[in-house]
């Protein structure tokens, strides 16, 4: 008889624990290894388990251990870094292992169905042979721009895949046409591990460095074979990205991967967009945007070495990359690296994390770096480099206050900025009008009695959507039907609330009904491929005004954006939450940043009721840098992160005293080094019907931190109310209001 094994699986359950099952006889011949699926039964189901411990003993009695059903036959292992990266996250952020790993797979291989990965379909141009495929091509240039675009787009590389081709903003049907056409072909083809080639670089669209910009790209190039962590802080069109394609090409001349994380998907058409231009290698990608079928390629690919470049949002950084020389992350500051549910890991941590356990560099930029990687790189735990002038010739915009406090706004627009609007119009210039908040107005309210049309289920107004006839909660996201009538007194006058980005499109193309108009929000984009279609008609000067929320606020280039006005930012001033500055400093400069791009001069003014408050005076009068030095000074006094670390227990329940006993329970657990706050209710107290409730742990050191947190993590299973609530713990939490 064979001697026994046993396997300690991560299994997908919100438990922070390993199972353990043993292996039966009929299995016994083969081999398991560590980051391999195993299908297991739990409860009265089949899941899928990752092995993280063989052996040949156990702790328990094994007629107690229920065997495994089958070992997953398909070659999509987690690589052994891959799986040390994740056990360290599961251990960082006090998150149930298997959670973790689940969210780490692509969906496909978290189901215990068997999938066959299909070959990729390729499309590349057709030799022209005939005539007929010679007129074909003259008639698009004058009936069928967006064909004729794709076939350039085509033409200029070997291959490009669907998800590529829509992502840069292509249909399925100008896809379709130009094949019917037989202009371009497709072509299955399996993946080849990625190999550098002579006609890998396109050399011709390389620009010339700047002094600063050189000495990055040789700072980065002389520490590849090493763990390194730049910090690139270069203001708005300094050209950082220029930095990230040359630095790229030396890591990619060796054979190596580079993988770069971008904030958000709007990004990443323009991202893979200068990379074609640039490279001739494979380039996949990975975001939210694509289907499950097209996220388990780039997995693959990636898992076989096929991928010489993969893009993707924060979750692709635990794409398996066996030869990954290089991690990039754009707009490191960014929230939107921060997972605000379920396992709440910080793309951009986790990506500094994996660049010191394979011993490689990573590129952290920004315009506006966040106060913890700004406060690093001053101490010398980062490299620091700045880039101080924008790349072209091209001039930082001048940043104006407007007092709107003693002054009447029609539709949230002051006269003085109104004038300005008509000034740059009539120059031929285009205009940036920023807002961050979507709909139509925030609230609507009754004339008479004051009603006003609140969610029940948040306690917080609808937004009025009025292209849709709708009342929709951004919080938890119900809708009704505008009322006719007021439901309180049966008044007919009812009215908006303040202004959103539908109010403001439509105010501007009625006053300036001579000049287009776009709305580009997320409910304009909702559609794939509509983001990258208005961009191209920005960039086209189809429109001369753009509306917008933070979409618009990162990384797009609009050489004829001359004039950007940023209303309503006040209340960022009077928030309770100490990162509501820095926050608002942020959105600023990147929303500043999208004004005078080109040759010529840019202008950007904001809204405010309080022009001399500090804050405002201090970034437009000193700039980020004098502003973020200030605010690590106040962090530092009041022992704020980066100079405390902390984490936050929220609790939820139907019924609100049942989330703060919870959590007034844990306060009273004795923490040696920790200090405790609360439990306080959240920002938003009630949201989806649930009652929320946040405590606090805060320590000067991350040791302290994590010994207080598991110690609480150890006293709930004895806290009484702890059946009653659904609790999380986030560590190093970004946002105090969620």
């Amino acid at each position: 008889m064979s001697q026994p094994l046993f396997l300690q699986l991560a299994i997908p359950v919100p438990m922070r624990q390993l199972f353990t099952y043993s292996v039966p006889e009929s299995l016994q011949n083969n081999e398991f290894a560590i980051g391999e699926r195993v299908i297991v039964p739990f409860g009265n189901r089949q899941v899928i388990g990752i092995i993280l411990a063989v052996s040949n003993k156990t702790e328990f009695a094994q007629e107690k251990l229920k065997p495994i059903t089958s070992k997953v036959t398909a070659h999509h292992k987690i690589p052994l870094p891959l799986t040390q990266l994740l056990m360290t996250c599961a251990r960082y952020y006090h998150h149930p292992i298997g959670d973790v790993f689940q969210q780490a797979l692509p969906v496909l291989l978290r189901q215990v169905d068997n999938i066959t990965l299909a070959p990729t379909l390729y499309w590349q141009c057709q030799p022209l042979t005939d005539e007929t495929q010679e007129i074909e091509l003259a008639k698009l240039t004058t009936r069928a721009t967006k064909q004729q675009q794709l076939y350039h787009l085509i033409s200029n590389h070997q291959q490009l895949s669907w998800p590529e081709i829509r992502t840069l903003g292509f249909s399925k049907t100008q896809l379709s046409a130009l094949e019917k056409k037989q202009l371009i072909v497709s072509t299955e083809k399996e993946s080849e591990p990625f190999q550098w080639h002579s006609d890998s670089l396109n050399q011709q669209d390389e620009l010339n460095l700047s002094a600063e910009q050189a000495v990055i790209v040789s700072a980065v190039s002389q520490l590849l074979k090493q763990y390194s962590c730049h910090l690139v802080d270069g203001i708005t069109g300094s050209g950082k990205t220029e930095v990230y394609l040359q630095t790229m090409t030396k890591v990619l001349s060796q054979n190596q991967q580079v993988l770069v994380l971008v904030p958000e998907i709007g990004l990443t058409p323009q991202t893979l967009n200068r990379f074609e231009q640039r490279f001739n290698v494979p380039i996949f990608l990975h975001h939210s945007g694509l289907n499950d079928k097209e996220r388990l390629a780039t997995w693959h690919n990636a898992y076989q070495g096929n991928a010489a470049i993969v893009i993707g949002t924060r979750s692709a950084i635990f794409t398996p990359l066996p030869d990954l020389g290089l991690i990039i992350v754009d707009e490191e500051h960014d929230a939107s690296f921060k997972q605000q549910d379920s396992f709440r890991y910080h793309g951009r941590d986790v990506a500094i994390l994996r660049a010191k356990q394979l011993n490689i560099p990573i590129i952290l930029g920004s315009a506006t770096p966040s106060f913890e990687s700004l406060h690093n790189a001053l101490n010398a735990k980062y490299h620091y480099h700045r880039l101080t002038k924008r790349a072209g010739g091209s001039t930082e915009a001048k940043i104006a206050l407007i007092d709107v406090a003693n002054q009447p706004l029609e539709f949230g627009l002051s006269r003085p900025l109104k004038q300005l609007i008509t000034n740059t119009l009539a120059r031929g210039e285009q205009v940036l009008v920023f807002l961050n908040r979507r709909g139509f107005s925030p609230a609507i309210n009754c004339q008479e009695c004051h009603w006003v049309a609140n969610c029940q289920r948040c306690e917080r107004p609808y937004t009025l959507h009025r292209s849709q006839g709708l009342l929709i909660c951004h919080h938890c996201a119900s809708q009704k039907r505008v009322p006719p009538q007021c439901p309180d007194c049966g008044s007919i006058r009812i009215k908006p609330v303040g202004q959103g980005t539908e109010q403001i499109e439509e105010y501007l193309s009625e006053h300036f009904n001579h000049h287009s108009t776009v709305r580009i929000d997320r409910d304009s984009t909702r559609r794939k491929g509509e983001l990258n279609k208005l961009l191209q008609q920005v960039s086209n000067k189809e429109h001369q005004i753009l509306i917008g929320t933070q979409m618009l606020a990162k990384g797009h280039h609009f050489p004829d954006v001359t004039l950007v006005a940023i209303l309503d930012i006040d209340g960022a001033l009077f928030s309770f939450d100490y990162r509501a500055a820095e926050n608002m400093a942020q959105l600023i400069v990147q929303v500043a940043g999208r004004a005078g791009r080109a040759s010529k001069p840019g202008k950007v003014i904001i809204q405010t009721q309080y022009p001399q408050h500090p804050l405002l005076q201090d970034l437009v009068n000193n700039g980020y840098q004098h502003f973020a030095q200030q605010g690590l000074t106040e962090r530092q006094m009041a022992l704020l992160p980066p100079f405390g670390y902390q984490a936050l227990f929220r609790a939820d329940a139907n019924y609100p005293s049942y989330p703060e006993k919870f959590l007034r329970q844990l306060s009273q657990i004795n923490l040696n080094d920790c200090e405790i706050a609360g439990p306080m209710p959240a920002a938003i107290e009630k949201r989806a019907g649930k009652y929320r409730y946040h405590l606090i742990v805060q320590a000067k050191s991350r040791t302290a931190l994590h010994q207080g947190i598991s110690q609480l993590i150890n006293h709930i299973p004895n806290n009484e109310w702890q059946t009653k609530v659904r609790w999380s713990v986030d560590i190093d939490p970004q946002d105090l209001s969620w």
